[in-house]
C-alpha cells in the first residue's frame, strides 16, 4: 500500500503539493491527471525515490520492485532483443550470481556445488528459458518488424528507441509500474496492444496520460492534482469527469448558500451592534462568523481556446491524386516505394481520418501531400489557391531550435507576403502569441528549450496565422494536455476547410472525422466502419502477421510421396428407407448435442448472473472508495475490490471457454 499523509512537495520555491493525503491499494490501476505543470512528474519523483517529501509522511512497501520507462535516449550497439531482455533486472542479477558460482566452483569444486545448483534453480524460476521470446513479444507488440529484432538499438530513430525503453520497462518484473505519457511515441495499433497488456498487468500501476480513451481502458482510480491539492476519485477518467462536475456544482451551490448566510449575519451585526439591547445578539453573530468554516469559491482554471480563421478561398476539389506511387529517395540505391496506384480525390469540406498499422505509409502520404516529398510516379494535382497548414509528427521538422516564437512569427509573416505583413507589427504578433499562452518573456525563449506541449502550441499558432484551407495533421496531440486537446477538437470542428488527420487519439478521431482512409499493404482505400471496427481489424492483422512470421520460421514440410488414387465410385442414390434412417440419425445426434450442451448453457447462465452481481458490487465499492473513509475501511474495501476484479477476470475467461465449447458442439 502506498500512503501519503499531509505531504508537502516543492520545486524550488513553488509548492506543488500542499497537505496531500491519499492511499493507493495493491493492484489498483491509477490515472494521474492535472494541467501541465501541476506537479504530476514531481509526484512520480517522490514515488521513484528521486525526491523526498518536504513535509508530511510518505510510505511504500520496501520489498516492492519498481519499473518505469527511462527518459534518456539509449545509445548502444546492443540488439533490440538483448536491450529489452536486460530490462529484467531480476534475471540480470541471477545471471551475475550464476557467473560468480561458476567461478567459485571452478576454483573449488567440492564447496561451490550447492551454490551452483541454487543459481541454476533460481534462474529457471525467474524465466531464463523464455526470456528472449518474452522480450521479442513485447518488441513486436509495440510495432517492430521481425527482421528488426536483431538490429542494433543505435540504428533506430528517437521515437523507436523510446518504444524500446517502454518494452524494457514492461520486461522488468515489478510490483509498481510508473508510466509517464507512454502513448506519445505510439501509433494506434501499438496503443491497442499496450492497452491489452496493461489490462493483464497484475501489479499496482500509476500512469500519467492525456489520452482519455487510454485512461478509460486501463485505469480504475483517478488522482487529480489541482491548486496543490491531490484528490482521489474511484473510477476511470470518464467517471472522474462526471464526479468532479457534480462536486464542482455542489461546491458552488454550498458557496452561494454560505454567502447568503454570511450576508444575513453581517446585516444583523451592522444594524444592531450599536444598540445596547441587541449588542449581545450582535456579538454572538460575530463569533458565529469567526467560527464558520468557509466554503472556498470555485476557482476554475481559464480554459485554453482558439479558432481557425475562415479560409480566403476553398477550391473544389482540393487536390487529385492520379495513379501515383509514394515513397522516398535513397542515396546510392533505388527509390523505396511504399504506396502504389494511389487514385484519390480530396474534396472541399471533407474530414478524413487516415488509419493504418505502423510503417504502412501514413506519414509518407501526408508528407507527399504537404510537398515535403515528391511523388515517385503519377500526379498530385492541386486545386487553384490551395493553402496547406501542416503539423509534422516531429514538431522540430518545421521549427528552428535556435529561434524564438516571435522570430518564427516574423519569418512566417514575411514569407506569406504583403497581405500578411499588414497585420504583422511586433505588437500584433505578441498579442497573437499571447492568445496561445505565449506571454511576456516566453516570446523570446528559444524553441529548443521549450517543452513538447509548448512547441506543439507554437506550430498550431503558425498554422492558424496562415489561414489554411487544407489542414494536414500528423499526430498533433503528442505532448498536448487534455485541455489543449479539447480546444483543438473544438477548433477543428468549427474549421470551414478540409481536414486530413493521422492520430492515435481516438477521442479526437471520433469527434472530428466523418470518414476514414486505410493505408496498408501498399495501397490507400476507403475504410468502411468506425474506430471499433478498425481496432478489430488491427487485432486480425496482428494475428495474420504472427502466423506469417511463424510460417517463415518453420522449415518447409517434406513433400508427401505421390499416391495413386483408386477410382471413386459414383454415389448411389439414397432410397426412401435410407432417407428415413438418415433423418432418425440426425435427430438422435441433435438430441445428444442438446444433452451435452445443456449443463454448459446452465453454467453459462449462472456466470452471466454472477458477472452482473459482481459488477454491481464493484461499482458500489468504487463509489465508496471515492468518499473519505478511515484507513482500515479503505484497506478492506481495496482488498475486496481486488478479489472482485480477479473473480470477474476468471469468470470472463470461463465464459469464453464455455462459449467455444458450445459452438464446437453445435458445429
Amino acid at each position: 500500500m502506498i500512503t501519503l499523509k499531509n505531504v508537502i512537495l516543492r520545486r524550488s520555491a513553488k509548492v506543488l503539493l500542499d497537505g496531500a493525503t491519499v492511499t493507493i491499494n495493491p493492484g489498483e490501476k491509477v490515472g494521474l491527471v492535472g494541467r501541465n505543470g501541476a506537479g504530476k512528474s514531481t509526484l512520480f519523483a517522490l514515488l521513484n525515490g528521486g525526491l523526498h517529501e518536504d513535509g508530511g509522511d510518505f510510505s511504500m512497501p520496501r520489498q516492492w520492485r519498481l519499473a518505469q520507462v527511462a527518459q534518456n535516449m539509449p545509445e548502444t550497439s546492443e540488439s533490440a532483443t538483448d536491450f529489452v531482455v536486460a530490462g529484467d533486472t531480476r534475471l540480470a542479477e541471477l545471471r551475475e550470481q550464476l557467473a560468480a558460482a561458476e567461478m567459485a566452483h571452478a576454483a573449488n569444486p567440492d564447496d561451490a556445488g550447492m551454490a551452483l545448483a541454487h543459481a541454476y534453480t533460481d534462474l529457471a524460476d525467474a524465466g531464463e528459458h523464455d526470456a528472449v521470446p518474452r522480450a521479442q513479444a513485447l518488441i513486436l507488440g509495440l510495432g517492430f518488424k521481425v527482421h528488426e529484432l536483431d538490429q542494433p538499438v543505435d540504428s533506430f530513430s528517437g521515437g523507436w528507441r523510446m518504444r524500446l525503453q517502454l518494452a524494457r520497462a514492461l520486461m522488468c518484473p515489478s510490483d509498481l509500474l510508473l508510466l509517464d505519457e507512454p502513448t506519445n511515441h505510439l501509433d494506434l495499433d501499438a496503443l491497442v496492444w499496450l492497452e491489452a497488456w496493461l489490462q493483464r498487468y497484475a501489479g499496482t500501476m500509476i500512469v500519467i496520460s492525456h489520452d482519455r480513451e487510454f485512461l478509460d481502458a486501463v485505469t480504475d482510480v483517478t488522482l487529480h492534482i489541482e491548486h496543490a491539492k491531490l484528490t482521489r476519485y474511484g473510477g476511470n477518467y470518464s467517471k472522474f469527469e462526471e464526479m468532479r462536475a457534480l462536486q464542482m456544482e455542489q461546491q458552488q451551490a454550498a458557496f452561494a448558500k454560505q454567502q447568503e448566510k454570511i450576508a444575513h449575519l453581517q446585516k444583523f451585526i451592522d444594524r444592531f451592534k450599536a444598540k445596547a439591547s441587541k449588542a449581545k445578539q450582535a456579538q454572538s453573530r460575530v463569533k458565529a462568523l469567526e467560527r464558520m468554516e468557509k466554503v472556498a469559491p470555485l476557482l476554475a482554471e481559464a480554459d485554453f481556446t482558439f479558432e481557425f480563421k475562415e479560409p480566403a478561398n476553398i477550391p473544389n476539389p482540393m487536390l487529385t491524386i492520379g495513379d501515383a506511387s509514394f515513397g522516398y529517395v535513397q542515396e546510392d540505391a533505388p527509390p523505396k516505394v511504399i504506396l502504389t496506384h494511389v487514385n484519390r480525390s480530396v474534396l472541399a469540406g471533407q474530414r478524413i481520418g487516415i488509419l493504418g498499422a505502423n510503417g504502412q505509409g501514413k506519414s509518407t502520404l501526408v508528407k507527399t501531400i504537404a510537398r515535403e516529398m515528391g511523388a515517385l510516379a503519377g500526379t498530385v494535382t492541386e486545386g487553384k489557391g490551395l493553402n496547406i497548414g501542416y503539423f509534422a509528427q516531429q514538431e522540430l521538422d518545421v521549427l528552428h531550435p535556435g529561434s524564438n516564437p516571435l522570430e518564427h512569427m516574423v519569418r512566417l509573416a514575411r514569407d506569406l507576403g504583403p497581405q500578411s505583413r499588414e497585420r504583422s507589427t511586433e505588437q500584433d504578433l505578441r498579442g497573437f502569441l499571447g492568445s496561445f499562452n505565449f506571454s511576456g518573456d516566453m516570446v523570446k525563449q528559444p524553441v529548443g528549450t521549450m517543452s513538447g506541449g509548448e512547441k506543439a502550441r507554437l506550430v498550431l499558432a503558425m498554422m492558424v496565422w496562415q489561414r489554411p484551407n487544407l489542414l494536414l495533421l500528423d499526430e498533433p496531440t503528442n505532448h498536448l494536455d487534455l485541455a489543449t486537446r479539447e480546444a483543438l477538437a473544438v477548433a477543428l470542428n468549427e474549421f470551414e476547410g478540409t481536414l486530413m488527420l493521422v492520430s492515435h487519439d481516438r477521442a479526437l478521431l471520433r469527434s472530428v472525422c466523418d470518414e476514414f482512409w486505410l493505408v496498408g499493404r501498399g495501397a490507400v482505400k476507403d475504410f468502411d466502419g468506425d474506430l471499433d471496427d478498425y481496432q478489430r481489424y488491427l487485432l486480425d492483422e496482428a494475428k495474420r502477421q504472427r502466423e506469417l512470421a511463424k510460417q517463415a520460421a518453420e522449415p518447409p514440410a517434406p513433400a508427401p510421396a505421390p499416391v495413386v488414387a483408386a477410382p471413386t465410385p459414383a454415389p448411389a442414390r439414397p432410397s426412401e428407407g435410407d432417407s428415413r434412417a438418415q433423418r432418425q440419425r440426425s435427430a438422435q445426434e441433435r438430441q445428444q448435442r442438446a444433452e451435452q450442451t445443456r449443463p454448459l448453457r446452465k453454467e453459462l447462465a449462472g456466470i452471466d448472473q454472477r458477472l452482473v452481481s459482481a459488477g454491481a458490487e464493484k461499482a458500489a465499492l468504487e463509489a465508496r472508495l471515492a468518499q473519505p473513509l478511515p484507513a482500515p475501511e479503505i484497506a478492506d474495501a481495496g482488498r475486496r475490490l481486488k478479489l472482485l476484479g480477479d473473480e470477474i477476470e476468471a469468470l470472463e475467461e470461463r465464459w469464453m471457454t464455455l462459449s467455444e465449447q458450445i459452438e464446437a458442439l453445435a458445429a
